[in-house]
């Protein structure tokens, strides 16, 4: 018995111990942008902003999005002032927007800049300030707003996390400002929303998206349930 529980206990001490705990709701499918009403609803919204650039409009995604969301009887704003890579003078332009529509929720549709601005105005439109004031962990105190995630491009994931990543447009410092607050509820990951990008963002997106998988696998601090999802991404 005692060289039967010893062999047990150096077995076990080869796994690695983890804590994981998702908190975004995932709804992956062809088509699956056509249930952002009805998630919108579910989360309690009524007056919807949604944040956007001007290429996810001429690809006719955001009026699609629009459709649905207005399909569902909501109030619906756009914001589709989005830059690449946002700063904070991109964050308050969306702030402005989203005080004018008596927002109570936030839509996010493009790429990682979307749901950058989206998460930053998140921030400020709910525990006030300005951008600096939350760079780092956890500096918001307040409730904020629940925001639905629409991705139009692989790689980013930043749909699944928590942080912002907004340049100072006075000295171009990005800060990552993060707080689980901050977290989508809702990530939609509709395939067909990736067909119109350029093949140039297929491609670059497309390694992102590798390199995250590979990282995963290759970190000293992988564990059992990252190497299963990296295994299955490369």
């Amino acid at each position: 018995m005692e060289s039967e529980a010893k062999h047990c206990s150096e077995a076990t001490s080869s796994l690695d111990a983890f804590d994981i705990q998702t908190q975004v709701r995932l709804v992956f499918g062809p088509g699956a942008v056509e249930s952002v009403g009805k998630h919108a609803a579910g989360l309690g919204g009524k007056r919807i902003l949604l944040v956007t650039d001007e290429g996810i409009v001429k690809a006719g995604h955001a009026a699609k999005a629009i459709e649905h969301l207005q399909s569902a009887g909501l109030e619906v704003a756009t914001f589709a002032s989005v830059r690449e890579n946002p700063t904070t003078a991109d964050v308050d332009l969306c702030v402005e927007a989203a005080r004018d529509h008596k927002t109570d929720l936030l839509v996010g549709l493009g790429g990682g800049s979307s749901m950058d601005t989206a998460k930053g105005c998140n921030f400020i439109f709910t525990n006030g300030g300005k951008m600096q004031d939350y760079w780092g962990i956890g500096k918001a105190p307040q409730p904020m707003l629940p925001l639905i995630a629409i991705p139009t491009t692989a790689g980013t994931g930043s749909e699944c996390q928590s942080f912002a990543l907004i340049a100072d447009e006075k000295t171009y410092q990005k800060m990552a400002c993060g707080d689980s607050k901050a977290a989508a509820a809702v990530a939609i990951l509709d395939p067909e929303l990736t067909l119109s990008q350029p093949r140039k963002v297929s491609a670059c997106t497309g390694i992102d998206a590798l390199s995250h998988a590979i990282e995963s696998g290759v970190s000293l601090k992988r564990n059992a349930f990252s190497w299963m999802h990296s295994q299955e991404a490369t």
